[in-house]
């Protein structure tokens, strides 16, 4: 299920698992696509530098050249700052991790070494062995003691201050990320420019305005998850326009999502509708859940079918980075015009 797990360092594995809106789906082969965004060349801005966080304030001493995300999305950012990571946490099970259409050119053939995946966490020992220095655990729900101990490998960012694990904003990941790599121009200059993207978006659909909107999946018959307004999911709809309830928020308490059986269905009468799942087996089940049929949302056509791969719609929605939100967006917006 989507439910913020801490970080559990033991033995010989670190397991920085986290919510993904599914257990995590099957391997896909999504068609390539360009990149929308380029990665600048590092600028070799000076150092050391300093960047704080949820546990303090790190310093990165010199610019890094063997750096490692176990945050499930911290790649992306760091990729997007032009920088390589040579150790990831794979959420998704891709194959190849390079494959993502937004990150594939980015990437440029280079393939990362796969520390864990997301259910069964980063093992430590790999991780030791890559002799990383710098670490980034920003999307990762880190706790302390695995903080300090990972700190004493090398330098460590966790989440930025003043957020819930996995709540974070887009925004300020990239802005964490580029501080630490000496890019913080760079980072701004690429939040500007999605900015732009959201701003067109809700310039060309004012419709939009004032409409609720909730994320939801459905991982088996008669159970239910509807993801609040932290979730990176809702904020991107949050972006383009839409209001997520109040009620959905609340509801989810501290977890990125509330849980419900068929009888709760009613939370999810909005005016728009988006379903997230792993593969298209689930969309029967969900349209046919008698409950869910009554739903004026159901009735009215205006829920909204994506899988998290083939095509990685839901993926690039999951991730929400500076590098996947061009995509979602492109993918997205035609189909919530329809």
């Amino acid at each position: 299920m989507f439910k913020r797990l801490s970080a559990v360092l033991a033995a010989l594995a670190l397991t920085a698992a986290a919510g993904c809106g599914t257990s995590s789906p099957p391997p896909g082969t999504a068609a390539s696509a360009p990149a929308t965004a380029t990665a600048a060349p590092p600028s070799g801005a000076a150092f050391p530098v300093k960047v704080d966080h949820i546990y303090g304030t790190t310093e990165i001493a010199k610019r890094p050249e063997r750096i490692v995300t176990i945050g499930l999305s911290d790649h992306e950012p760091v990729l997007a700052l032009g920088f390589k990571p040579i150790g990831v946490v794979d959420w998704f099970q891709r194959s190849p991790f390079s494959d993502w259409p937004w990150a594939k050119a980015m990437w440029g053939g280079t393939e990362p070494t796969v520390l864990g995946l997301r259910e069964d966490g980063v093992k430590f020992e790999k991780l030791v062995a890559l002799k990383p220095d710098l670490i980034f655990a920003m999307y990762s729900g880190i706790q302390k003691e695995h903080y300090d101990k990972l700190s004493q490998i090398a330098p460590v960012v966790a989440q930025p201050k003043g957020y819930d694990p996995y709540a974070a904003p887009w925004q300020e990941m990239t802005l964490l990320a580029g501080r630490a790599l000496g890019e913080e121009a760079r980072a701004q200059e690429l939040i500007a420019g999605i900015a732009d993207r959201f701003a067109k978006v809700r310039a060309d659909n004012p419709q939009w305005k004032g409409l609720t909107a909730v994320a939801a999946d459905s991982f088996k018959a008669g159970q239910y998850s509807a993801f609040q307004k932290g979730d990176p999911k809702s904020a991107f709809l949050a972006e383009l326009g839409f209001t997520i309830p109040e009620r959905i928020t609340e509801q989810a308490g501290k977890s990125n999502v509330a849980e419900f059986g068929s009888e709760g269905l009613n939370l999810l009468e909005v005016d728009r509708l988006v379903w997230l799942t792993t593969g298209k087996e689930p969309w029967e089940r969900i349209r046919n859940d008698s409950v869910y049929k009554e739903l004026k949302v159901a009735k009215q056509g205006r829920d909204l079918f994506l899988t998290y791969q083939d095509p990685p719609v839901g993926a690039a929605l999951s991730f929400n980075t500076v590098l996947s939100i061009p995509y979602a967006i492109d993918q997205v917006v035609p189909l919530l015009k329809k």
